[in-house]
C-alpha cells in the first residue's frame, strides 16, 4: 500500500488554471480529420472538435466547435485513462465521452456533431476518483469506473444509443484502480495502476475473468502499468508504465490470455527510449513500426521501434521540451496520430491545462525524428484539465 500511496501523489491530477493560445487556420478537405477532446470540466463538459489542416512540414489544428456532453468531468485523473471511444473504423458516426463527475457516458452523433444522450450504469459505478475509461467494439461498449472498481456493460444501439446489461467488480492485486482498458477481439484488457493487470473474455458481452490477474514485471521496481494497447493482431498487449524511467511492458496474447511482461527499461543517458519522466500513456503508430509514449511529467514524448513478430521494444528517438511546459500546461496526457496509415505522420498530444501540442514524425525504420511544429501548442479554451483526445477518422485497430 505504500508504493501505491506513493503512485498516487504522482498521477492524482486535479483541477488548474486554464490558459489559451490562438489557433491555427486550417484547410479545406471535403474528408476532414478532426482531433476531438473529453474537457472534462467540473462546471460543465464539453467534448470539443478541431479540424486538421495545414500541410505536413506544417499541420495546424482550427476550432470548429464545442458539444456539450450535459454531463460533468473531475478536471483530472490517471493519465493513461481513455475517456473518449469510437469504432476503428473511418465510417464510425457514434462518439463516447466519458463524464466522471456525473458518472454517465455521453454519446455524440459524429455527422451532425450533436448530442444524441446520456447513458448511466448502475447506481454502483462511480469513477470520481480518477475518471471512467472506455472500450468498444461493434457490439458492446465497456465503462470502468476507478473509484468503484466496476467495469459496467453497454449494448451499441441504433443511432449510438447504449442500453446498460449489468456491471462486474474487479478487485487489484495491491489496491489500486482500473486505469487503462483495450480491447481485441473476445479479449480486454485492463490495467489497475498498482502493478497488477487483467485480461477479461468478452465473446458473449459480459466480461469473464481469463484467471490471469498478475502483477507486471516492473512491480518489484515500483513500474506500474497505466495504459495499454494491443497489437492489430492480438498478439500483443504493450504496457505504458508510471515510472520514473521510460519503461513498457509487453505481453504475449497468443494463449488467448496474458503472458507475464516483458519489461523493457533503457536506462539513461546511453541508449535512452526518452527521458522520462512517467511513461504512462504508449500508443501503436498505424503500421505498428513505432511506439509512441508520453513522458507525462517532464514534457516530452518519446517513440520506439517496435518488432511485431517478436515485440521486442528498441530506442528510437525523443522530442525537445515540449512548447509551454509548466507554461501554462503541466502534464501530458493521452496522445494521437493524425493519419491511419504509416507512422501517422503526425502526433497530437493532450496537454493537461489545456493545450494540444502537435508533433511532426519522421522515421526510416532504424532512426526516427519527433519534431513540434511551430504553431504548437493549440488552445482547448473548454477544458480545465485536458487528458484524452481522439481523432476521427481513428486507426483501424
Amino acid at each position: 500500500m505504500k508504493k501505491l500511496f506513493t503512485l498516487l501523489l504522482i498521477l492524482g491530477i486535479w483541477i488548474l488554471p486554464a490558459t489559451s493560445h490562438a489557433a491555427d487556420k486550417s484547410k479545406a478537405s471535403s474528408s476532414p480529420i478532426y482531433v476531438i477532446t473529453n474537457d472534462d470540466g467540473t462546471m460543465h463538459s464539453y467534448a470539443t472538435f478541431f479540424v486538421a489542416g495545414g500541410t505536413q512540414n506544417d499541420p495546424t489544428l482550427t476550432f470548429q466547435q464545442s458539444v456539450n456532453t450535459q454531463g460533468l468531468g473531475i478536471g483530472g485523473g490517471f493519465f493513461g485513462t481513455p475517456r473518449l471511444t469510437m469504432l476503428p473504423n473511418s465510417s464510425t458516426q457514434c462518439l463516447y465521452v466519458s463524464d466522471a463527475g456525473t458518472g454517465d457516458v455521453a454519446a455524440i452523433n459524429l455527422s451532425s456533431k450533436t448530442l444524441v444522450g446520456n447513458f448511466s450504469g448502475s447506481i454502483n459505478d462511480i469513477g470520481t476518483s480518477n475518471g471512467i475509461g472506455l472500450a468498444m467494439n461493434q457490439n458492446y461498449l465497456y465503462a470502468g469506473y476507478t473509484l468503484s472498481n466496476t467495469i459496467a456493460t453497454f449494448s451499441v444501439g441504433a443511432g449510438c444509443t447504449l442500453s446498460f446489461l449489468g456491471d462486474i467488480t474487479v478487485t487489484p492485486l495491491n489496491g489500486g484502480w482500473i486505469a487503462g482498458m483495450a480491447l481485441n477481439g473476445n479479449i480486454m484488457v485492463v490495467t489497475y495502476i498498482d502493478g497488477s493487470i487483467e485480461s477479461f473474455n468478452i465473446a458473449n458481452g459480459i466480461p469473464i475473468p481469463n484467471n490471469d490477474e498478475q502483477n507486471s514485471a516492473g512491480f518489484a521496481q515500483t513500474y506500474f502499468p497505466d495504459s495499454v494497447d494491443i497489437t492489430q493482431d492480438g498478439h500483443f498487449a504493450i504496457f505504458g508504465d508510471a515510472a520514473v524511467p521510460t519503461i513498457v511492458e509487453v505481453s504475449d496474447l497468443s494463449s488467448g490470455k496474458l503472458a507475464p511482461t516483458v519489461m523493457y527499461l533503457v536506462s539513461l543517458p546511453t541508449n535512452a527510449i526518452g527521458p522520462g519522466v512517467n511513461s504512462a500513456t504508449a500508443r501503436l503508430s498505424p503500421d505498428e513500426s513505432l511506439l509512441y509514449i508520453c513522458n507525462s511529467q517532464n514534457g516530452y514524448v518519446a517513440a520506439a521501434f517496435f518488432n511485431t513478430s517478436t515485440g521486442k521494444v528498441t530506442p528510437g528517438c525523443t522530442s525537445q521540451l515540449l512548447n509551454n511546459f509548466y507554461n501554462p500546461w503541466s502534464y501530458v496526457g493521452g496522445l494521437q496520430t493524425r493519419d491511419t496509415t504509416g507512422t501517422g505522420n503526425v502526433l497530437y498530444v493532450a496537454e493537461f491545462g489545456s493545450s494540444i501540442g502537435i508533433v511532426n514524425v519522421t522515421s526510416t525504420g532504424t532512426a526516427c525524428t519527433l519534431t513540434e511544429v511551430a504553431g504548437s501548442p493549440v488552445a482547448d479554451n473548454s477544458s480545465p484539465g485536458l487528458l484524452s483526445i481522439q481523432v476521427a477518422p481513428p486507426r483501424p485497430f
